[in-house]
């Protein structure tokens, strides 16, 4: 059904302020160490032309690869990373929780006994130097595998001290610390055998004390779950791992906490990838659907149930969302193209109405997700979203007093460049229909569209395509001025600034 909207531009609820970090990113421990990670699509995939084989998360590591260390150096990332302004830096990841810290290089390029991993001073240093240059925060999470304690052991903080001080000597400190990523896959994320839910608050309960007395200018976040939410949204009666998820959802990992936390943390994904939809696929979703109501809604409730969590043992907390993307598993075979700009910009436009925080991408250049490319580091469709969501949307937050259906995800902020005025941004999520907008004045308008289909590799802004220039220019963001009455077409984003 075809929408009219008619924007206001008086008397508009405030809602609140969002901090200026929202957008920002994962830089996955595995690419700074290098390691596995997923493996890249083939264009016939990402097309939607190739038949995934669909296999169990139990094989996935047949579609992982070795990967060598993020050259952080890079001009061209340094370049576009810096584009997107101040953010906050995650190094985190499953491969975090089994790293050892060889910072004075005795280990002899060999990861210990208990550990899987190694991280050289080199490549923190080369971490740093980035953080430092993009005006960046820095978010970690620590070591907290065999080779620092057994289940039955309390966690001890020999290795994260390294981490801490050389940080901090270095003159990048830490800025804000979770104790262990995604800890409700407990021994699957890297913890030592037998750990079991009591283990895990007895130690973040330790680090967190630990953070609090040596580091105190540095944040405790937590609890760095994932799962259960979209699961309720789904309502998989039958899922197999429903009970288990019930008892070790994010509240089981916050209820018991002794020491404070400053910042209540978890981890969205809309579902799950092709790559490991076999025997979960019902929190895998059909590619038919991935502009409907109910996939956009997932972040939404997600973070309305996260909220919910957060307001009965961390009032007045800020949320973070410390891992974000379409699908967990690297990404679905449509994440690198056009169409994931609608569930990227609606997250951030939902997100906004529900509480002040940060949105932590997964990730900045690895996999399919990644707002660049892997590798050769060219920017995907999404880039150049958060690039306008950026430079568009101010910090202030209204109510845009349209209520959110297909066709019609209406958002509004003050301007970000601090003039009288609102920057809109209305998400046509139908693929029939178009919305017919009612401008109250002139304004200036941006609409993101497929290049010829939603699956494209490229977007286009007002018709023309965005790629790169000589030298890596960027391609001009400039809007076109507009009046009176404007169609939307299916399948667009728009932002109108009046």
């Amino acid at each position: 059904m075809a929408q009219n909207i008619k924007l206001k531009v008086d008397n508009l609820k405030e809602i609140r302020k969002m901090d200026p970090r929202l957008v920002s990113y994962n830089v996955e421990m595995t690419e700074v160490t290098g390691g596995t990670f997923w493996k890249e699509y083939t264009p016939e995939e990402i097309a939607g032309n190739g038949k995934f084989p669909m296999i169990g998360i139990s094989s996935s590591d047949s579609l992982m690869q070795v990967y060598p260390p993020i050259d952080l150096y890079n001009p061209r990332l340094r370049k576009f990373a810096k584009e997107i302004g101040p953010t906050w830096v995650r190094v985190s990841g499953t491969w975090a929780t089994k790293t050892y810290y060889d910072l004075d290089g005795k280990a002899g390029g060999v990861a210990p006994e208990g550990f899987q991993n190694l991280l050289t001073k080199e490549q923190w240093i080369g971490v740093l130097d980035f953080v430092k240059e993009m005006g960046a925060k820095l978010l970690v999470s620590v070591s907290n595998c065999a080779g620092i304690h057994s289940a039955e052991e309390p966690w001890n903080p020999s290795q994260a001290k390294l981490l801490f001080d050389f940080s901090r000597d270095y003159g990048v400190p830490i800025d804000a610390a979770e104790f262990m990523n995604e800890p409700n896959l407990l021994s699957g994320s890297g913890a030592p055998e037998g750990y079991t839910v009591e283990h895990y608050l007895r130690d973040q309960d330790i680090f967190n004390k630990w953070l609090h007395d040596n580091y105190p200018e540095c944040m405790a976040v937590g609890p760095c779950s994932v799962g259960g939410g979209i699961m309720g949204k789904l309502n998989v009666e039958k899922f197999p791992l429903k009970q288990l998820m019930k008892k070790m959802g994010t509240e089981a990992f916050i209820k018991g906490a002794k020491e404070p936390m400053e910042v209540f943390s978890y981890h969205y994904y809309n579902g799950v990838s092709e790559r490991i939809a076999a025997g979960i696929s019902l929190v895998h979703w059909k590619k038919h659907l991935i502009t409907s109501e109910k996939y956009l809604d997932a972040a939404p409730y997600c973070a309305k149930a996260a909220a919910k969590v957060r307001d009965k043992y961390m009032p007045g907390a800020q949320m973070w969302v410390t891992e974000s993307g379409d699908a967990g598993g690297g990404g679905n075979t449509w994440a690198s193209t056009y169409v994931d700009v609608l569930r990227t910009l609606n997250e951030l436009g939902t997100f906004s109405t529900i509480t002040d925080g940060i949105v932590f991408h997964n990730t900045l250049a690895s996999s399919d997700y990644g707002w660049l490319r892997h590798g050769t580091f060219d920017p995907r469709p999404d880039y150049f979203a958060i690039l306008l969501w950026n430079r568009l949307m101010g910090q202030t937050v209204y109510d845009s007093t349209e209520p959110i259906r297909e066709g019609a995800h209406v958002f509004c902020h003050s301007r970000k460049d601090g003039k009288d005025g609102y920057a809109y941004l209305i998400i046509n999520n139908s693929t029939t229909e178009s919305t017919t907008v009612e401008l109250p004045r002139e304004a200036v308008c941006y609409t993101l569209s497929g290049n010829g289909n939603l699956r494209s590799t490229t977007a286009l802004l007002n018709g023309k395509e965005l790629v790169m220039g000589e030298n890596d220019e960027l391609p001009s963001l400039e809007g076109v001025t507009v009046s009176g009455k404007i169609e939307l077409a299916p399948g667009t984003c728009t932002f109108l600034v009046v």
